[in-house]
């Protein structure tokens, strides 16, 4: 495995950690025994950075509960643990609105409770799109000071949200995290150039384009969990599924071989210059195995630059 500096933090860090959306079944199901498979799958395969958020599970709590079950407290020492707070309740409509500091920080303290932690190491605001971002950080400051937070960030896509975020914070952000992939390149555009240059720590989501990069899914999958749901015939994002599918042939023609689209795919994300850490996220024991096995080299240089030169 490929450890990295981890921005401003100074942490060596996995260049693959292990995303636990996947652990929450909202995903499909995932039994408490697979949850801790996959979460001591991915320590034993080298990865020492998991990514949570108070949102993530059917409940909502559930991968944060899973990986209080699981890691023990003389691995928790092995691991650099973030989480987010922001969107508990968002997908069934009962969100609950973070309206003050104390309400940040009592999130901080459900967070720690559910993953049996005297410390988050670091905490992200998980409202992408926020306007005014001062009661998440005046929140993650009080959490600071207090002992439970060591450094804190925002999860987003903007630029422009993260810029406010990081005045805000007068440049206290340490850590951003943004959905980056061979499908969404976006943030090469001025996204991961800004984060360098304010040398903050870099986490990917979306790195397989949520299964896309796969190779395993097409224009007759139907997808029954309830984060693609909407890519099946008729739905509402049906149609940027169809543009997905039709990106992921021209990626395919360039790796020509299908076998390594995961592999290739994680290696283009991990390769770029402002060495970002992606979390895939995993059902299995044999994908972390994989997707660990993808963060000990980086992409071949050749095959970099013609997936790079894509239009």
């Amino acid at each position: 495995m490929i450890y990295r500096t981890f921005g401003k933090t100074g942490w060596d860090v996995s260049a693959v950690g292990l995303g636990t959306w996947n652990l929450g079944n909202q995903w499909g199901p995932v039994s408490d025994q697979a949850a801790a498979d996959i979460l001591l799958a991915a320590i034993d395969n080298g990865m020492n950075l998991l990514d949570a958020a108070e949102s993530y599970g059917i409940p909502n709590g559930t991968s944060e509960l899973r990986i209080g079950k699981t890691i023990t407290p003389s691995r928790r020492d092995q691991l650099i643990i973030v989480s987010k707070v922001g969107n508990w309740g968002k997908r069934t409509g009962a969100g609950v609105p973070k309206t003050g500091v104390d309400s940040i920080r009592l999130c901080g303290h459900a967070c720690l409770g559910r993953m049996k932690t005297d410390r988050i190491d670091v905490l992200l605001c998980h409202e992408g799109n926020i306007e005014d971002p001062a009661v998440y950080v005046e929140g993650f400051e009080a959490l600071r000071e207090e002992g439970f937070v060591r450094e804190y960030g925002i999860s987003t896509n903007s630029l422009d949200v993260l810029r406010a975020f990081y005045q805000m914070s007068d440049g206290a952000c340490a850590v951003v995290e943004v959905d980056y992939s061979l499908i969404n390149r976006e943030p090469e555009d001025e996204f991961l150039d800004y984060c360098r240059q304010k040398n903050l720590g870099i986490l990917v989501r979306g790195p397989l384009a949520k299964g896309v990069l796969s190779g395993k899914y097409g224009s007759d999958s139907v997808f029954t969990d309830t984060v693609r749901e909407d890519w099946n015939e008729g739905k509402s994002d049906r149609a940027d599924y169809e543009q997905m599918l039709d990106r992921l042939e021209v990626i395919k023609g360039i790796v020509g071989d299908e076998s390594k689209l995961v592999e290739t795919s994680l290696r283009y994300v991990i390769s770029h210059q402002s060495n970002p850490v992606v979390i895939p996220g995993a059902t299995k024991v044999a994908q972390v195995a994989n997707n660990a096995e993808a963060g000990t080299e980086l992409l071949d240089n050749t095959l970099y630059h013609r997936l790079n030169a894509m239009d």
